[in-house]
């Protein structure tokens, strides 16, 4: 006995429109009721339950926007796509971000709307499966034990028991279920594939593949075959039609690494395949249709690159819809004992070795380290630990012409002044150029940590005034609130008097 065709409903103010939809709709074997306003929709959900809701953004008496947020507070199933004009992308992050499953941009491509339609109803945020293979309003299976025990496992990856390791995986477990983009913002080792591998394993694609990608560690000239693939004899070279990484995570997760890595030209053809949910491989002329989801990373600062001209506008809105910021290990210290607890117990696996026992004065000796590698900094140290350990305690050994960090002076309080820290510098450093301080790995996340640092001492002694903060380093309040957003600053509740005046 086949299902019963899924529920639609349509809101649209042009009556040409709504008709044009309503048509599609009902050729793909759907049940279809309309609207033409806010009211009328909301009248229409009253009387009625349906699979999914297609709205415009703009109505003669309010804004799609509110039929979304009527179904967020009625706690109801229906899956919301929003239609919005051409460009605005700023509504449909809104959108995304407030709960719609999808957008569609006007004017609206039928190929791509049957395709966004029959995902929302399917639950899967893909592409639909072929006619013969799926009956309209065909649903997806229910998470079985084993992708929740998957799931889990996958943020047990994630150590640490410290607030902001923990905020973390709330909003991986309150993200990973959507189909929206998610950026993933941290310092170099700080553990952003596994936040990928989190998101994955806790979806509903779970059971498809994860594609991970260094934009940073392709050739410039195979960018294109990579991504989206070749057909034999589109280059040299090509004995044999070769699938892409878009082709290759069909029904999964695409996870592109270093994002901010890509050249402009990539930018804009990752942009497309990205808005068409389709690739056209070198060489030929037929675009595929794909069914991804896309999660990027990056430890740059993309909202600076988009003002410097360095990445697309339009893309960064497309991929940071939602973003997951990980702190670096330095501003999670407690998080220390289970790290270090976790990594041997794996390192001891790997190299067939007993595990050390961890001592306090390991510990401590850990972490009086800078550690700016974060945790792959942290890793590598314990390799090196348990390879040079004789006994059965960990004793921590320091490499050839490191600084040995209990000698590390302590870090300044937020009260002192600049002069006074560099006066100390000064008289503390060695005048030989020996041991002069090593040259950042990383000179942007260096940067970003000086800029935090500043910022959090101004802040505390403006008594987290934001406006006297921005007065104080002689930058505007928007500025100051950007800077607080982008380097993931905590700040109190207590709302700034003054805030809503920048």
């Amino acid at each position: 006995m086949n299902a019963p065709a899924a529920s639609i409903l349509v809101v649209d103010d042009e009556p040409d429109l709504r008709t044009l939809y309503e048509l599609t709709l009902l050729r793909e074997g759907y049940r279809v009721e309309t609207a033409s306003s806010v009211q009328e929709a909301r009248d229409q959900l009253k009387a009625h339950r349906f699979d999914a809701v297609i709205t415009d953004m703009r109505l003669p008496d309010g804004f799609g926007m509110e039929l979304l947020q009527d179904l967020r507070d009625q706690q109801r199933r229906e899956r919301c796509v929003v239609m919005t004009a051409y460009g605005s992308a700023e509504n449909a992050v809104e959108a995304l971000r407030s709960g719609a499953f999808d957008y569609l941009t006007k004017p609206v491509d039928l190929k791509q709307f049957r395709s966004v339609v029959a995902s929302a109803v399917q639950g899967t945020g893909g592409v639909p499966a072929p006619r013969a293979a799926r009956s309209p309003g065909q649903q997806r299976q229910p998470a079985t034990a084993a992708e929740h025990a998957s799931g889990n496992a996958a943020l047990d990856k994630l150590v640490g028991a410290s607030e902001a390791i923990r905020n973390v995986k709330q909003r991986v477990a309150k993200v990973s279920r959507g189909m929206a983009p998610v950026l993933i913002h941290g310092e170099s080792g700080t553990g952003k594939e596994l936040v990928a591998q989190a998101l994955h394993a806790s979806s509903q694609r779970a059971d498809g593949p994860l594609v991970a990608v260094n934009c940073g560690a392709i050739p410039e000239n195979l960018l294109e075959a990579e991504f989206f693939g070749a057909r034999k004899g589109s280059y040299t070279g090509a004995n044999q039609d070769r699938d892409g990484y878009f082709q290759a995570a069909r029904g999964g997760t695409l996870f592109l690494d270093e994002i901010g890595d890509l050249p402009l030209a990539m930018q804009s053809k990752l942009l497309r395949s990205i808005q068409e949910r389709s690739v056209r491989p070198l060489g030929s002329t037929q675009e595929e249709t794909v069914d991804v989801r896309i999660v990027s990373a990056t430890h740059r600062d993309l909202a600076a690159d988009v003002q410097s001209g360095r990445f697309r506008q339009d893309l960064y809105y497309r991929l940071n819809v939602i973003e997951i910021v990980i702190p670096p290990l330095r501003e999670r210290r407690e998080d220390l004992p289970a790290l270090c607890s976790a990594l041997l117990s794996r390192i001891a696996q790997e190299s067939g070795m007993p595990v050390p026992a961890l001592t306090d004065s390991a510990i401590a000796a850990i972490a009086a380290h800078p550690l700016t590698g974060n945790v792959r900094e942290l890793e590598n140290l314990l390799h090196r630990a348990v390879a040079l350990s004789d006994g059965e305690e960990l004793h921590v050994d320091w490499p050839t012409g490191a600084a040995d960090p209990q000698a590390v002076r302590p870090a300044a309080s937020p009260g002192s002044s600049p002069q006074a820290q560099t006066t100390d510098a000064t008289t503390s450093a060695p005048q030989t150029t020996t041991c002069a301080a090593p040259l950042p790995s990383d000179l942007q996340a260096w940067l970003d940590q000086q800029e935090r640092e500043i910022l959090i001492r101004a802040l505390k002694d403006a008594g987290f005034n934001r406006t006297a903060t921005a007065a104080r380093l002689g930058i505007s309040l928007r500025q100051i609130r950007y800077r607080i957003a982008r380097l993931n600053i905590a700040v109190p509740n207590d709302q700034d008097p003054h805030d809503d005046m920048g």
